[in-house]
């Protein structure tokens, strides 16, 4: 039986400044929507995009079906609408067209945080957090001591949150939000959530609740978890469904779908910063400087990014760096000349090229993308030039352990050896 059903869901936004007039036609399609009238200005065509009055669509026609005790993953790139449905299912936010039906009680794990006062105590923020989220005084009761418990902040509890860190914050945020009892569970981004050993306690908070039986609506750019926490997937882009299909489908789908842009970088628009230097070429060469796009295991990258600068423009703090991502755009590692300690500022001239050159590629073989961006300083910085899939790079096989094996899974290979102890 569906718990979750959306026909038609569709959500504009208007970019830019906001001047009476939008907001006078704004208040007027809310106030018909409350009356269960038709929107007076839903004659702006929702198949478009963008208008010359700066209106964007995050959703767009959506219609899905979810049964109860579906564990759903919905994946897409950033922007492409899966947040903005997560939160009109939650009610945080209205559509501008359609209906979304939900049978049962939500739970959602969205900006997690929301309610905590800063004065009052962790304690108090428990009850206080609990309450807004629909939990009854008994139950946190009930719970408290479970919830402190799975935050780790037992030591800080009686602490004003205003001293707290903003990682504690968040940890005792979701375990707040994670002992609810919901029928439908709705979370988003929970990787983006603490350290490495709080990520996996939350997601297996999330399997829990799974395997109970509950309906799990689960949005993330961890591929690995999607299909292992999840059923099914839903793939969305440009804020219209893509696919539907199984949790394995949807990966695939979306890994196939997700291809780089074919102009030149010089020519890109979706590139963001001051433009006071800009990356106009990039090109990867092997370790006999030939220009190439296909590596393999162990083998040495190098990576130039030629640039130009408007006159007279100086960086004393000029920060390089790049991002390797895999084909689901799960970064793999990020490195940059701050890390390394390398001085890039003195320019010489109004162009020239970076090179960062990666000794013994440990990727395993698949297809990987490139993000770049450029920064005037470690910190406070300002953003100068970034692009997100600025190149892709293909890694094959080859005999790099010297027995014609490769690992049978994973984005990583290293050297290894084992031997053989005695006591």
């Amino acid at each position: 039986m569906p718990v979750i059903t959306t026909e038609g869901l569709s959500k504009r936004y208007r970019l830019g400044v906001i001047n009476r007039r939008y907001l006078y036609k704004d208040m007027q399609s809310f106030f018909a929507r409350c009356l269960g009238r038709p929107d007076p200005h839903s004659e702006v065509d929702a198949r478009v995009t963008h208008t010359r009055e700066g209106i964007i669509w995050a959703l767009n026609d959506v219609s899905i079906e979810i049964k109860d005790g579906d564990v759903v993953g919905v994946i897409g790139r950033n922007g492409s609408g899966k947040s903005t449905l997560l939160k009109i299912l939650s009610r945080i936010t209205t559509p501008t067209k359609g209906t979304a039906r939900i049978k049962g009680r939500v739970a959602s794990l969205l900006e997690v945080g929301t309610g905590f006062h800063p004065e009052l105590t962790g304690r108090d923020n428990v009850y206080l957090n609990g309450s807004i989220l629909g939990m009854p005084r008994d139950m946190i009761r009930a719970k408290f001591d479970e919830i402190v418990a799975f935050s780790g902040v037992e030591e800080f509890i009686d602490t004003p949150v205003k001293r707290y860190s903003s990682g504690m914050k968040v940890r005792l945020a979701f375990a707040v939000a994670a002992h609810l009892e919901p029928d439908i569970l709705i979370v988003d981004e929970v990787l983006a959530v603490g350290d490495a050993e709080f990520q996996k306690k939350c997601l297996g908070k999330i399997g829990d609740a799974a395997k109970s039986g509950r309906t799990v609506l689960f949005v993330s750019h961890n591929a690995a978890a999607v299909e292992n926490l999840c059923t099914k997937g839903i793939v969305l882009n440009n804020g219209q469904v893509q696919f539907t299909g199984t949790q394995t489908e949807a990966i695939q789908f979306y890994g196939n779908s997700t291809e780089t842009h074919a102009e030149p970088i010089h020519a890109r628009k979706d590139r963001r910063g001051s433009g006071e230097i800009k990356i106009v070429d990039i090109i990867l060469r092997d370790m006999d400087g030939t220009r190439t796009s296909t590596f393999t295991p162990g083998s040495s990258l190098s990576l130039e990014m030629h640039y130009k600068r408007q006159p007279d423009r100086v960086f004393p703090h000029l920060i390089v760096g790049m991002t390797i991502k895999s084909h689901l755009e799960v970064p793999i590692f990020h490195i940059d000349n701050n890390i390394t300690g390398d001085s890039l500022g003195n320019l010489a001239g109004d162009a020239g090229f970076f090179t960062c050159v990666l000794n013994n590629l440990p990727l395993m073989p698949g297809i990987y993308r490139i993000d770049y961006r450029l920064l005037s300083q470690a910190k406070g910085a300002r953003i100068l030039d970034f692009l997100e899939g600025a190149l892709e790079f293909e890694v094959q096989e080859n005999n790099f352990f010297g027995t014609g094996k490769l690992p049978p899974f994973g984005l990583i290979i290293t050297p290894a050896k084992w031997i053989q102890g005695t006591k």
